[in-house]
């Protein structure tokens, strides 16, 4: 047991009702598991383990001090994951997210899913799932997802696929870089390491990941590994100083961010992350590859002529921050 906290019962919000009517008092026992921050009640019987986890909020909503005691660097983390056809591997990563032990919430958003992502999200303990009515695309489910987390109070937001392309393993390493203040923004890279090729990713997408991502270096003034990762994490400010909610609802919405984000001032950190592919892993086809490299070249011709002051799109509406350079 790492802690052992005493809480009044008036705090004390039961989910397990066999508890409610039978202790009279008792000591709250919060430990660290692979599941998280798992809690139980401790009596002269011994200890009795509840169905709960303290990241969830759900016994002890009323005690804020407790709940920041026990926060990673008082930051609420919250992992959202867009989700499409997702239902074979979304059980996969979730308990993966879970084993990380400082994720405060999952929110999961389906965009209009063909099999039974739905399904399997509702019967994840303490995952918060919305559906959308209709198919918004890969940067619409984004918009919505960030909408909730803000929502939700979140400090820290990680976007992880729930295709298991991604490893959850690196949650705590890219919260822990927001936390103490190094970046603002943190990238999985797939490139750093060589672990792209090795993953299983097509030679061709290899090369066109190249390509973009050195021609991008050089129209944003960066020096990023790969600008194409779904595997992202966000600081509140910088979901509250962007205007992502007027960028494209298509794949694209991705480099718009990146390119937002440079605009502003901020600065990107990378990590090194493992990826697999594999048939049930999410991929776009080649036209829509297509689509989406122009689409990349586009903004970093728009983020040039505006930093040389010949053009304003209203991707960079806003005037970026003085003395901040970009990208680490």
């Amino acid at each position: 047991m790492n802690f052992i906290k005493q809480i009044p019962r008036a705090d004390i919000k039961a989910n397990n009702r066999s508890f409610a009517g039978v202790l009279t008092s008792f000591t709250v026992v919060i430990c660290r598991s692979g599941n998280g921050f798992a809690g139980g009640f401790q009596t002269g019987a011994g200890i009795f383990t509840g169905d709960f986890f303290l990241q969830d909020r759900e016994l002890f909503r009323q005690d804020e001090a407790t709940f920041l005691e026990f926060m990673y660097f008082e930051k609420k983390i919250v992992v959202v994951m867009p989700a499409y056809n997702a239902a074979q591997t979304l059980r996969q990563t979730y308990n993966e997210v879970r084993e990380q032990g400082i994720v405060d919430a999952i929110i999961l958003v389906d965009d209009r899913s063909r099999d039974d992502t739905v399904a399997v999200a509702k019967s994840l303990p303490g995952v918060q799932v919305h559906v959308h009515e209709r198919n918004k695309g890969y940067g619409g489910n984004q918009k919505t997802c960030y909408r909730l987390a803000l929502d939700a109070g979140a400090d820290i937001v990680i976007m992880l696929h729930p295709d298991y392309q991604y490893t959850p393993k690196l949650i705590p390493a890219m919260a822990s870089i927001i936390a103490n203040g190094l970046h603002p923004c943190v990238l999985g890279s797939r490139i750093l390491g060589g672990y792209s090729l090795k993953g299983g990713m097509p030679v061709w997408k290899y090369i066109a990941n190249r390509f973009l991502t050195l021609a991008e270096n050089i129209l944003l003034g960066a020096k990023l590994s790969e600008y194409h990762t779904g595997y992202r994490s966000f600081s509140r400010e910088i979901l509250e100083r962007l205007d992502w909610a007027s960028n494209s609802d298509d794949f694209v919405f991705d480099n718009q961010m990146l390119a937002q984000i440079l605009w502003h001032g901020f600065t990107i950190g990378e990590v090194s992350c493992p990826t697999k592919y594999f048939k049930e892993a999410s991929s776009i086809n080649f036209r829509r590859s297509v689509k989406y490299g122009f689409g990349c070249l586009a903004i970093g011709l728009s983020y040039r002529l505006a930093k040389m002051g010949l053009r304003r799109p209203r991707l960079f509406s806003a005037a970026p921050r003085q003395g901040v350079i970009s990208s680490g």
